[in-house]
């Protein structure tokens, strides 16, 4: 199967940022990608000042501007789209979540998945950002079936818990998904570690999607979209600038993997618990 991770350039406007993400999919699609990613809050700037004039609903029913165009995107392109994340509001609650929307060729939501770690993070004299200010913390864990396996999604933050991808791969997952703008303070530290963390953890590819780095906006993303393989090797990456990433999944490999290191089958959850065994959705 073959990956494309858009890392693309967002700006202010809405109706720019989906026309912009439209022809990066399609572009991805005709080159043979077969799954496209998009990154965290694709549709506008990353801060808590926007995530409420940027919010929509979503219902598949009676879609926003934003899923509306990411179900064409995938209908058009025959692909399966991830897109990204938007601000979401709750019409029930008026309550703002950072959720993405996973879509199937034939243009079926197919997954939802609500930010479940918030961006809360203080380095002195670095960083202060604080989602928790304006957003709500989803409460599920989210995967969806391919033709080619099962795929986690995460946002961002949740990167950084392991919690995340150890269930989605003892529940059969062959990878994990993150849509995430890390910033030029956490990125250097921590992106790929983290990426690579979580694949040799669990034994998956696990890929994240950045936007590209705009320096004339508030907020600096980290970019670097990556993917990695279920032996944490870096099989395709780029640096912060726009651009599309592509990478060939094949989930072979990751039986191979789990067969010659076979951890899977080796741990002692007579003296540690199985985070996988807990009940959740």
């Amino acid at each position: 199967m073959k990956l494309a991770l858009v890392q693309l350039a967002v700006g202010a406007h809405k109706a720019v940022n989906l026309c912009n993400a439209r022809a990066k999919v399609l572009e991805a699609a005709q080159a043979g990608a077969q799954m496209v990613v998009l990154p965290e809050c694709f549709n506008s700037p990353y801060g808590t000042k926007y995530f409420g004039s940027y919010a929509e609903t979503i219902d598949s029913s009676q879609l926003g501007e934003s899923t509306r165009a990411l179900q064409e995107m995938a209908q058009t392109g025959k692909v399966y789209v991830i897109g990204g994340s938007i601000p979401e509001r709750e019409p029930a609650t008026g309550r703002l979540f950072n959720t993405c929307t996973v879509w199937s060729p034939e243009g079926t939501l197919v997954a939802q998945h609500r930010k479940l770690h918030l961006f809360d993070i203080d380095i002195p004299g670095r960083i202060t950002f604080r989602e928790s200010d304006v957003l709500s913390p989803g409460t599920s864990l989210t995967s969806f079936t391919t033709p080619w396996g099962e795929f986690g999604v995460g946002i961002c933050y949740d990167m950084r818990f392991p919690e995340l991808a150890m269930v989605a791969a003892r529940r059969g997952c062959v990878g994990m998904v993150y849509p995430g703008a890390f910033n030029t303070t956490t990125g250097p530290l921590h992106w790929e570690l983290l990426l690579r963390a979580r694949a040799v953890d669990n034994q998956m590819f696990v890929a994240a999607c950045s936007p590209a780095r705009d320096v004339e906006a508030e907020y600096h993303a980290w970019g670097h979209s990556t993917v990695v393989d279920p032996s944490a090797r870096v099989i395709a990456t780029t640096d912060e600038s726009p651009g599309i990433v592509y990478a060939d999944i094949d989930p072979q490999l990751v039986d191979e993997v789990r067969r010659s290191i076979p951890v899977t089958t080796q741990r002692r959850f007579d003296v540690y618990p199985d985070v996988a065994a807990n009940k959740c959705t």
